[in-house]
């Protein structure tokens, strides 16, 4: 946790003057995400990916006005019988899993307004904290299998986004 909020040791922070960097930025990300072929998914991230868009401006007053984009695409949740993974890519999926329940108890205490929310539970949250908390807007969009075999995973994934949309940010 630093002055302007959490941060990753050793992350590197770029300035992109035009879309056709930002595009290439995001590529060098994406081919660096870990995916694996599962029971389940053929294209199985094994990774959560975050990326964050900070701009700012000088108002005519002078006054310096900065935000945060962050962008999270979530692996999902996996059932480890049903994904058929074993060795490392079993230890993947339960910390995934890890991460996606604890993301689910911020989203829940959050919802209820609780006077602690334990962004510290996993790095996801805890990186998450700025964004989840405070006069921050959160948009959810969820990507469902229409497949009948997956209609668990598809339910779960709609309960978390409803649970999602009961949470109101408001200013500190």
């Amino acid at each position: 946790q630093g002055k302007e909020g959490n941060h990753v040791p050793a992350l590197t922070i770029r300035t992109l003057p035009c879309p056709a960097e930002v595009e290439d930025m995001l590529t060098t990300g994406s081919e660096s995400r870990s995916v694996a072929c599962t029971d389940m998914n053929s294209h199985s991230s094994r990774s959560h990916l975050l990326v964050q868009i900070f701009g700012s401006i000088i108002t005519p007053e002078g006054k310096v006005c900065s935000s945060t984009i962050t962008l999270v695409d979530l692996a999902g949740s996996e059932r480890l019988a049903k994904s058929g993974v074993t060795g490392d890519r079993a230890k993947e999926a339960i910390a995934i899993n890890k991460s996606l329940a604890a993301l689910g108890d911020v989203i829940n205490s959050r919802a209820s307004k609780s006077s602690h929310t334990p962004f510290r539970n996993s790095t996801l949250t805890h990186l998450l904290q700025d964004s989840l908390s405070g006069d921050s807007k959160t948009l959810m969009l969820l990507a469902m299998n229409p497949c009948k075999d997956h209609v668990e995973e598809s339910m779960c994934s709609l309960q978390f986004g409803a649970r999602v949309n009961n949470v109101e940010m408001s200013k500190k």
